[in-house]
């Protein structure tokens, strides 16, 4: 059976994952890769190629990085020369018109970080551990130009334990989001596989995290703001303050005691436990203003502090 031509459209790591999947299927042909152009990085601010750009390139494989698809018809004629019969799309970062769309005869399809109709949007992964959800997945979407719309052709689930952050998910579903290329793609493109509408009564948004939602306000319970650290990881990062000094919060887990909101109720060798809303956080990680990533153990032992002390 001939392979199935495909033009692959994503950028970070998360879509490296799913795209090396298809390069390494003997089922698939990836005639074509389309990615966001180079961007500044690290301290120097020097340009660098997206995590799919690089994968690409290293492959052999013919790659455009315009700056918008929607206004740049000589690389969707490119595109259109490349003869894909199906498109896949893993966080490209781009709104794809129809036109485009419709230049492949199985459309385009699309893995998504969540178990839709939950949470569509920007913030997937991040916005299900913010939530308390004790379970998301991955789902495999014939794209349609309603944001996250289109029918569901698969998808795979995975529970969420209570003290998994979100770069530990992202990877999970990465993997994840792979398998169903190999598998329910296959059979959908063979027509072996029908797409299902979503409930759009069931329809929730998962929205860009703004750094302004970092700050920890400890008149929350604890355990939102332990959701809120562990969904946070990956970026922007939750902080409070100590003594008017910034102090980034990477690990914590929730205890009892009870305390005015932010007061330090217990500080022993390799303990840290403040009072919120309802219920006590125990702080695990931390990183004080300008220095590295600690333990609460080295933390305290360079920084003594007694119970009563407030943060925030």
């Amino acid at each position: 059976m001939s392979k199935v031509r495909v033009c692959f459209l994503g950028t970070p790591e998360f879509a490296v994952t799913c795209l090396r999947a298809l390069l390494d299927d003997e089922h698939y042909e990836v005639v074509g890769v389309v990615t966001q152009p180079d961007r500044p990085a690290g301290r120097k601010l020097q340009l660098t190629p997206s995590p799919v750009k690089s994968l690409a390139q290293a492959r052999g494989l013919r790659v455009v990085a315009p700056e918008s698809l929607k206004d740049n018809q000589l690389i969707v004629d490119e595109i259109a020369r490349w003869g894909a019969e199906v498109a896949v799309v893993v966080a490209f970062g781009q709104i794809l018109k129809q036109s485009f769309m419709d230049l492949f005869h199985f459309g385009c399809v699309n893995v998504h970080a969540s178990l839709l109709p939950r949470w569509r949007g920007a913030a997937p992964i991040q916005r299900a551990i913010e939530a308390g959800d004790g379970e998301t997945g991955v789902c495999l979407q014939k794209m349609v130009r309603k944001l996250d719309a289109g029918d569901v052709i698969g998808e795979r689930r995975v529970k969420i334990p209570d003290d998994m952050d979100s770069l530990q998910l992202h990877d999970q579903l990465a993997f994840l989001g792979a398998d169903m290329l190999r598998v329910e793609l296959m059979d959908y493109v063979r027509g072996n596989l029908g797409p299902h509408a979503q409930d759009e009564s069931l329809v929730t948004y998962a929205k860009k995290i703004e750094k302004s939602e970092s700050v920890l306000d400890w008149s929350r319970p604890a355990k939102e703001l332990h959701d809120k650290v562990r969904a946070f990881v990956w970026g922007p990062g939750t902080h409070t303050t100590l003594n008017g000094k910034r102090l980034k919060i990477h690990k914590t887990r929730v205890v009892s005691g009870e305390g005015h909101p932010g007061e330090i109720l217990r500080v022993g060798e390799n303990e840290l436990v403040v009072a919120t809303g309802r219920g006590a956080l125990e702080i695990l990680e931390l990183q004080p203003e300008s220095r590295n990533r600690l333990s609460v153990a080295d933390f305290l032992k360079a920084q003594p502090l007694k119970a009563g002390l407030a943060l925030g």
